[in-house]
């Protein structure tokens, strides 16, 4: 018997032995239908301690992601970010704070959160507003560019 493949293509974030606790983190912010779907541990034929966590597969907003306990070799960093499109400005200001905890503001509606990993907290509009006339979508940018956290109605009034 083959395994059903449910996604295509998984996201495979890299830990240093928080893939659990970050996971269960996501799973909290996100409710509804995101929750952890699998745990698997090392084997003693495997690199990690035996017994330990070694993925967790877990799903967002119905989109499937793994968490592997890694290591220290490698680290997150801004070349890849999740992008969280929100319906208005009470999920903005949601999505920030919680994927912000203990974590860092960056520009443009950008953060790392206490994990490391970089996320994008934008409206879901922000393209629409972007794609208008170019007088339009300059004025956008450039409120876009001056905004730590983004004000949605900031950017519409732009």
């Amino acid at each position: 018997m083959s395994a059903q493949i449910t996604q295509k293509i998984t996201t495979f974030l890299w830990f240093d032995g928080q893939a659990e606790e970050a996971a269960e983190h996501y799973v909290s912010i996100f409710g509804g239908d995101s929750h952890v779907v699998a745990v698997t541990h090392y084997a003693a034929s495997a690199p990690g301690e035996t017994g330990s966590v070694m993925t967790v597969e877990f799903e967002l907003a119905g989109q499937r992601f793994t968490a592997l306990n890694g290591g220290p070799q490698f680290t997150f960093s801004e070349a890849i970010s999740l992008s969280v499109g929100c319906s208005d400005q009470e999920e903005i200001d949601r999505f920030w704070t919680r994927l912000g905890e203990g974590g860092e503001e960056g520009p443009c509606g950008w953060l790392k959160d206490k994990y490391g990993l970089s996320w994008q907290v934008v409206p879901a509009e922000l393209p629409e507003l972007l794609g208008q006339d170019a007088e339009k979508s300059e004025r956008v940018m450039v409120a876009v560019m001056g905004m730590k956290k983004l004000d949605l109605q900031a950017l519409r009034d732009a």
